[in-house]
């Protein structure tokens, strides 16, 4: 039976979602073709008409799974007015929810260390969506851009992250009191200690 374009279009769209899913949960090595095609109700021979190799895959499941961090960041700041979008960012970005919620969650702390490990046209697209996620933040400030924008964007992006895998690799009250902690400092907000 063919299909047309359409479903084939929904279809790899269906597979690659759900690989990037789990490719936040496990990891690459979690990945596995055949469990993936299963899911999407094909057989594992099919996958080779979607995608040229498991890498493939894995390298687009990288990238819609940042441009959903992206995309819920930006969702965010229209809600608020300005002058308060990069706190709604911050703060809807470390909670106990986004900690404990892996596989939906943002790719940054799920996937940075594979990213680096990976090749060179992976790294290059990880690089112009982190690019796009930096200029956001820009945005969100209502500031000119300008180097200390992106500086202060950048600080942003590398507290939240730092913040979230630290809260998820331990638990209980210090974890809590790390995303606290995250969301005082990428909001720029002094610590205690800072202000002695």
């Amino acid at each position: 039976m063919r299909y047309s374009q359409d479903h084939k279009a929904e279809t790899r769209a269906r597979i690659v979602r759900k690989a990037a899913v789990r490719l936040r949960q496990s990891g690459p090595h979690g990945v596995a073709v055949a469990d993936l095609m299963k899911q999407a109700g094909l057989t594992h021979g099919g996958f080779y008409a979607h995608f040229k190799s498991r890498d493939a895959l894995i390298g687009e499941a990288m990238m819609v799974a940042m441009d959903g961090s992206t995309e819920r960041w930006r969702k965010r700041a229209d809600l608020v007015p300005e002058g308060k979008k990069v706190a709604a960012i911050i703060d809807g970005y470390l909670t106990e929810q986004h900690r404990d919620d892996v596989g939906t969650g943002c790719m940054l702390p799920a996937l940075c260390n594979e990213v680096a490990r990976s090749n060179a046209k992976t790294r290059k697209a990880f690089a112009r969506r982190l690019e796009e996620m930096i200029a956001l933040i820009v945005e969100a400030r209502g500031t000119r851009p300008s180097k200390l924008a992106r500086k202060q964007a950048m600080g942003a992006i590398c507290a939240m992250t730092g913040a979230l895998v630290l809260a998820r690799a331990t638990g209980g009250e210090l974890s809590s009191d790390i995303l606290k902690a995250g969301r005082d400092i990428a909001s720029g907000q002094k610590s205690a200690a800072g202000a002695a």
